[in-house]
């Protein structure tokens, strides 16, 4: 029996090709929704688009405090394993309903796959960054998506890991028949949603000079959290603010636009994947192969390198990029044949 454990809308992308695989092998499973997200256009949408069956649990803990949260989850969770008896919990990415479920089952020594390991931004002000860290040392099994990880991961002493490439991007390339992409348009794609962003006043006294002048030059397309969706609507700008997305309209309007500009950490790898230019609005990345080789660019608040790049991509005089290695539609398959090997399934 494994447990596959989720909870925010970027957990959704990562354990549908998870979930195809064990169907395909017929391997016994049950999903846990821990209600992180809750809203139907951030959780109900993405299940109906990636067809992933119903969870058999969902213990809806919706927003609070982050102690109140994975200490609700740790609570509920931990009732689901002593009465399923799992062998193995299949963990992603570092939300967290990651760490929850992490910390129970290595409480329980239940054993721990964390798909998407070794990432690190270096920026201990994240909370996904404690997550990373701390579920990449109690994992048994670590699943990496890129170098750089496997680098991380060597540098802290642990040498459980796989690399096996970038769930996310299996995940775009198995939705592929069901994306409309065409010649690009007019209009670049601006999301914001970090509390670091969205819940700072300088801040987001920057970010409006910022999408002031770039609604200047082109078109913005704004699918906003509806936490801040008002504030920008007040801004009257030239911006298009649209709800929260499913997973194939968003993939459609980012992969038909000219350009991406946000805060985001996984936005970072479709765009590379897809070769659409990203202009990233903080100071790091946990996610390096997308500057390195890929389509993403470091910007931070600095409108004078935003509008410089913004310049360059409309006027095609952007950096090239390629996409880096096992980013392909293998790496659930790859994923299970390690387990599998190990006899975990």
């Amino acid at each position: 029996m494994i447990l596959i454990c989720c909870g925010a809308r970027p957990n959704f992308m990562k354990i549908a090709p998870i979930i195809k695989e064990l169907d395909n092998r017929k391997v016994e499973y049950k999903l846990i929704h821990t209600g992180q997200h809750y809203d139907k256009n951030m959780s109900d949408v993405f299940f109906d688009d990636l067809n992933i069956p119903k969870p058999d649990y969902n213990l809806g803990v919706r927003s609070s405090t982050h102690a109140k949260q994975t200490g609700k989850i740790m609570d509920l969770f931990e009732d689901i394993c002593i009465k399923e008896k799992p062998n193995l919990i299949i963990v992603v990415g570092d939300v967290n309903s990651t760490l929850a479920c992490s910390l129970v089952a290595i409480k329980l020594q239940i054993k721990i796959a964390h798909i998407e390991s070794g990432l690190r931004s270096f920026n201990r002000k994240m909370p996904e960054e404690i997550n990373r860290i701390l579920v990449d040392h109690i994992s048994d099994y670590l699943f990496v998506s890129e170098q750089a990880g496997v680098d991380n991961l060597t540098k802290e002493g642990i040498d459980n890991y796989y690399l096996v490439g970038n769930i996310m991007i299996n995940n775009l390339i198995n939705n592929k028949d069901k994306l409309s992409l065409s010649p690009k348009k007019d209009y670049i794609v601006v999301t914001i949603h970090r509390p670091e962003n969205t819940g700072d006043v300088e801040k987001m006294k920057n970010i409006r000079k910022i999408l002031t002048e770039l609604s200047k030059k082109i078109k913005i397309v704004f699918p906003a959290h509806p936490r801040i969706a008002k504030e920008i609507e007040s801004w009257n700008l030239n911006i298009d603010v649209l709800g929260p997305l499913g997973y194939i309209d968003f993939i459609n309007l980012v992969g038909n636009s000219r350009a991406v500009v946000t805060d985001s950490g996984g936005i970072q790898e479709e765009t590379t994947y897809l070769g659409i230019p990203c202009l990233t609005l903080r100071d790091e990345t946990e996610r390096p192969s997308t500057v390195d080789i890929g389509t993403n660019t470091i910007v931070g608040l600095d409108i004078e390198k935003i509008m410089e790049n913004i310049d360059n991509i409309l006027n095609d005089k952007y950096k090239k990029s390629k996409v880096p290695i096992y980013w392909d539609n293998n790496v659930a398959k790859r994923i299970m044949e390690i387990l599998q090997n190990a006899h975990e399934i």
